[in-house]
């Protein structure tokens, strides 16, 4: 098959997923925004789709980023804020509820102030800033639950089977050489490791879609939905093996098998174990890595070699380089400038751009206080998930995707903007509804801000009341004995 012909199929694909997509929520043209930009995250910046520029260009990206991708990423937030704003977004409720986010941001922002490099650190800062505006178009639509549902599946419907294309008929995108000299497949992305995240989110979102409709198969349309998913694991499977990406490989794993024991019958009787399993096997992990000096064995016994693929080596350089310990070196300023070069002297050859630990990345950025504050929004969204509804289907998804979080960050750095840490904060944030318009003659109520799924009436994700018109109530007269009833007949 000529590649011309591959790509055309790939589109006319595409095409017919989202015109004749059997999930049965089609959501509101302002879902296009954050899939385009969670399209951006998994896969390449736009200037490098384009050839504008390419990954031989990273450390200049970093530094000076381009012309096009600031345009582009301004449009998006604009267009993303314009939504927010035509829904009557409630911004000062929402800080408050999710005061921890807030104040991280707030942070990031503030440590432009210390940065070597203050106008990159606001750019960059900015950018992201619209990546979470854009989480918030899909949390304050209607139907939230489903608006997540949507968007992730969009998002897969585009980079999924696009990376078997660029792989197999186009292999100067879809592959690269390592700085190692071997061969890596990367298909729409620019690393291995980033396939292989972009096929661990996709593998635990279809599994868990595909879990929580289970039960209503019997549904024409549901099983339509239940075969497409199962096409797309097995892409996805396909795909992670040819990423050999361990950690992801590990954490698709961990995940989905978290979401099966939450839908258990055993999961159902004890919501209070599930629920304890995530941080309990993390806990345990860090005390036997860190406490006991078990980091290589559980290395190797995962098939990896004890020093986790040079990680520990990197770890090292890193944790020698002189920055302030209490405030980093500012929002993602610490891969600027003569300090990579640095780095890159002592590594002797490993030209990374990533300190390959979420929590350490944190450490250098924004230091022991960027530290507290993002420790303090994973115990926040933890809590969060707890106070969910047993039996809510975004409940299983959120807890899931919290484990996977924390355990990808110990060999991976993806906190932020990231496509991974993103779907979380769409799986957990408590979003509050607008204020419902008082008619004539009642006062304003308001309204509680609610997680989504406590918006959620339905497996379906049908909010309660959306679409109906509250009724008023009127007395009507009660007869006081057998005469009046005859009356009134």
């Amino acid at each position: 098959m000529s590649p011309s012909l591959a790509l055309a199929i790939w589109f006319v694909l595409v095409l017919a997923l989202f015109l004749f997509d059997p999930a049965e929520y089609k959501g509101s043209p302002g879902l296009w925004v954050p899939v385009i930009w969670m399209f951006i995250l998994g896969s390449r910046t736009p200037a490098m789709w384009l050839g504008v520029s390419s990954t031989a260009d990273a450390v200049q990206a970093l530094e000076q980023g381009n012309p096009l991708d600031r345009t582009i990423f301004l449009l998006l937030a604009l267009a993303a804020f314009t939504i927010l704003v035509s829904r009557s977004f409630p911004w000062q409720r929402f800080v408050e509820q999710n005061a921890a986010l807030a104040c991280l941001l707030a942070f990031g922002l503030l440590s432009v102030a210390w940065s070597d490099f203050p106008v990159a650190t606001f750019k960059k800062w900015f950018r992201d800033l619209g990546v979470y505006i854009a989480v918030l178009v899909v949390l304050s639509d209607p139907r939230p639950l489903e608006a997540v549902r949507l968007v992730l599946r969009r998002v897969c419907y585009l980079l999924v089977p696009l990376s078997i294309v660029l792989i197999k008929y186009y292999p100067g995108v879809g592959r690269t050489w390592s700085p190692w000299g071997g061969l890596e497949e990367t298909g729409v992305s620019t690393t291995k490791n980033m396939l292989g995240l972009l096929c661990l989110l996709g593998g635990v979102f279809f599994f868990w879609d595909t879990v929580t409709i289970w039960q209503r198969r019997i549904d024409v349309r549901v099983r339509r939905v239940i075969w497409v998913n199962i096409a797309f694991m097995a892409m996805i499977l396909w795909l992670l093996t040819l990423s050999q990406s361990k950690t992801s490989t590990i954490c698709l794993a961990l995940g989905c098998s978290l979401i099966a024991v939450t839908h258990s019958n055993f999961g159902r009787r004890h919501s209070a174990f599930v629920k304890a399993m995530g941080p309990t096997v993390f806990c345990a992990y860090v005390v036997l890595a860190l406490g006991f000096g078990m980091a290589g064995q559980i290395s190797e016994a995962v098939g990896r070699n004890s020093s986790m693929s040079d990680r520990t080596r990197i770890w090292e350089v890193l944790l020698s380089v002189p920055i302030n310990p209490v405030l980093g070196t500012g929002y993602q300023s610490f891969w600027l400038g003569p300090r990579v070069q640095w780095v890159w002297a002592r590594l002797t050859g490993d030209n990374v751009l990533s300190a390959h630990n979420g929590f350490l990345q944190t450490y250098l950025e924004l230091g022991l206080l960027g530290l507290v504050l993002l420790s303090v929004l994973l115990i926040g969204i933890y809590r969060k998930i707890c106070r969910l509804e047993p039996l809510s289907p975004i409940r299983s998804l959120a807890l899931s995707l919290w484990t996977v979080v924390i355990f990808y960050n110990v060999t991976e750095a993806m906190f932020g903007a990231s496509l991974l840490f993103i779907t979380l904060l769409m799986a957990s944030l408590t979003v509050p509804r607008p204020l419902a318009l008082p008619r004539s003659g009642e006062p304003v109520k308001r309204r509680t801000g609610q997680n989504m799924s406590q918006k959620v009436a339905s497996v379906d994700g049908t909010p309660a009341g959306v679409g109906r018109r509250p009724r008023r109530w009127s007395p009507r007269p009660t007869p006081t004995n057998g005469r009046d009833r005859e009356g009134s007949r």
